[in-house]
């Protein structure tokens, strides 16, 4: 399935292609992960294999950035002035920005949401939302690693300093130690990336995240999956467990 994500990003009145006629089932999917767990590329490989929508309210913040004001929507045009301002986009915001890509979440081709919810507020929003909508969710995937193993993946990560290429010591080593491929640059180490910063971010999630894990685990739409052992199986994982979910 070929999709257009203008009207996720832009909020405006542009529809995805439509679903093919042997589609056997559209997925409605909440993906939930922590930092480094490798939540971003089980996105891409389940849209591949299921053929909905990846909306990522990451992508509306970044691509909000380089929309001119006259495009700006109202919701869009209020979450830029927090996020200049450096302060977290409230809930309300963010709620607003998802409600103007209702037609996203009509989708017939399915969707998986990355980024939001985030709180329990946002989840029962979002629920109401789906409600109006006459959607209804499958499952929310959450992705599951031990804080030490999320640590030392992103611990690993050196970023070249002038092209800004990504390699990991272990997983993806440049040629030449700390050099870069591409344009020989120095690889360094993000101050965000320093095993003591990943701890605090992962601690600050675990603390937000937990009870919304619980929220869905009550609405028996949970389904948890190991991280481990590469992309591949993880996402063997993920099919499997919405199979028998069903």
């Amino acid at each position: 399935m070929t999709t257009d994500r203008a009207a996720w990003l832009k909020g405006e009145s542009v529809f995805c292609d439509p679903a093919p006629p042997n589609l056997s089932r559209a997925w409605r999917l909440v993906l939930l992960g922590a930092p480094g767990v490798g939540k971003g590329t089980q996105a891409e490989l389940l849209q591949e294999h299921y053929g909905g929508c990846h909306l990522s309210t990451g992508d509306i913040f970044r691509a909000a950035k380089s929309v001119p004001e006259c495009e700006q929507t109202p919701a869009m045009t209020a979450a830029l002035a927090y996020m200049q301002r450096g302060d977290l986009v409230p809930d309300t915001i963010v709620l607003a920005m998802v409600r103007e890509r209702s037609r996203c979440l009509k989708c017939r081709g399915g969707f998986l949401l990355d980024g939001f919810p985030r709180t329990v507020g946002q989840a029962e929003a979002l629920e109401r939302t789906l409600k109006e909508l006459g959607v209804k969710l499958d499952a929310v995937v959450s992705y599951e690693l031990p804080m030490e193993e999320i640590v030392a993946r992103i611990a690993g990560r050196r970023t070249c300093a002038k092209c800004r290429a990504i390699y990991h010591l272990t997983a993806r080593p440049p040629k030449e130690a700390g050099r870069c491929d591409a344009c020989a640059g120095e690889l360094v180490q993000r101050e965000d990336d320093r095993p003591e910063a990943v701890r605090v971010r992962l601690k600050a999630y675990e603390s937000s995240t937990a009870p919304l894990v619980e929220y869905y685990r009550k609405l028996k739409l949970l389904v948890t999956v190991v991280a481990a052992d590469g992309p591949a199986k993880t996402f063997q994982r993920t099919v499997s467990v919405l199979q028998k979910h069903g």
